[in-house]
């Protein structure tokens, strides 16, 4: 499966934006997908992840009540909803897509390609 991130930018502490992934090259409705971050000179971090028919979601602690992880599989979408962004939010955000059926791993079989967020104070 190939995924695309989009709609990064640049946003004022507090504010909000809505990051998209599109999956293209598989049954997206047989993964579960995952939203990951990267800030420079760190390693990459969890964020969301999302069951394969969205009933479930889990998130890291520090974005739970801020971000929302949602899916659309009649679009071959997943989205993530940020507010109350914060300083430390900036990096690199990532989509990610995985076989399995379990929402709490760090390590996904596919990444796609990162779209930048960055929070200013």
């Amino acid at each position: 499966v190939q995924l695309q991130a989009s709609g990064g930018g640049l946003v004022q502490a507090g504010g909000s934006l809505r990051l998209s992934c599109a999956a293209s090259g598989g049954t997206f409705s047989t993964y579960i997908v995952g939203w990951f971050r990267q800030a420079p000179g760190k390693e990459r971090e969890f964020v969301a992840s999302i069951s394969k028919n969205g009933g479930y979601t889990y998130y890291l602690d520090s974005v739970k009540g801020r971000f929302t992880i949602s899916r659309d599989n009649a679009k071959n979408m997943v989205y993530l909803e940020m507010s109350s962004l914060k300083p430390e939010d900036t990096a690199a955000y990532y989509c990610a897509a995985d076989h399995s059926d379990y929402l709490r791993k760090y390590i996904f079989d596919y990444y796609g390609q990162g779209t930048q967020v960055t929070v200013s104070s």
